[in-house]
């Protein structure tokens, strides 16, 4: 069942009969529920967690500015006051960049990171351009001598899925977050940091979690053959895991 938190600006679902010690992020265009099978599948106990609705994204409305990654956590930074710290956060993809600034933000409060697909760097040789007649088109537009209908169509022909399914602020966010790295961030965390991968994921390919770990004072990484990128819906089993071992 859904919960408000943060004076109504957060929804989110609290799983255990104990205070929460686990804050679950999803990543971009999803929700708390692809967590349901890590924290609380049948016939288990559940773990005592809160998976929330990043703003923007399932009953959470979005922010009236375009955060990035860091603007996010400080958002999500409110609710771990009411959480049985310090807490072990699970951030899956772009609610694992939000899980990094976390840290960095609050570090008495988390108690470790399991990070998995998480795009924190960009990929070798795979930085994404922008199509010539794209950005011609943008020029144009910015010189007012294509309308705003011709600009939308552009946008819609050569933007990502993610791009072209976003509206609004969130638009504008997605575009922030996808030019955002964090090598800052992996260099200065402290807490332990677990990195759960998909040998197959090509969101956030392997290589750039091998480079990434190499960046962290206390991290592991472990990579599932066979697995893509939606590793909580793929092995909800073997996140869970890992949860567990770090509430240790």
């Amino acid at each position: 069942m859904l919960q408000t938190f943060a004076g109504g600006t957060l929804f989110g679902s609290v799983t255990g009969p104990d205070a929460p010690r686990v804050l679950a992020l999803h990543g971009w265009a999803r929700t708390h529920r692809d967590f349901d099978a890590v924290i609380g599948p049948a016939g288990q106990p559940p773990l005592p967690a809160l998976a929330l609705d990043l703003p923007g994204f399932g009953a959470s409305p979005p922010p009236s500015v375009a955060w990035g990654a860091a603007g996010y956590a400080q958002a999500v930074g409110q609710l771990l006051d009411e959480m049985e710290g310090p807490v072990v956060v699970l951030g899956h993809s772009f609610g694992g960049r939000v899980a990094l600034h976390l840290a960095n933000q609050r570090p008495a409060s988390i108690r470790a990171l399991i990070l998995t697909g998480v795009p924190l760097l960009h990929p070798l040789g795979r930085r994404a351009r922008v199509a010539p007649a794209f950005k011609a088109m943008r020029r144009l537009h910015r010189m007012k001598l294509v309308s705003d209908a011709t600009m939308e169509a552009a946008r819609q022909r050569y933007g990502s899925a993610d791009y072209k399914a976003a509206q609004g602020i969130m638009r504008q966010i997605h575009v922030r977050s996808v030019n955002e790295t964090y090598e800052a961030q992996l260099d200065a965390v402290q807490c332990p940091v677990h990195m759960v991968w998909g040998a197959d994921d090509t969101a956030a390919p392997v290589e750039v979690a091998e480079r990434a770990v190499a960046r962290i004072a206390h991290g592991d990484l472990v990579v599932h053959p066979g697995v893509g990128h939606l590793t909580p819906l793929l092995i909800p089993s073997e996140l869970r895991a890992v949860v567990m071992s770090c509430l240790n």
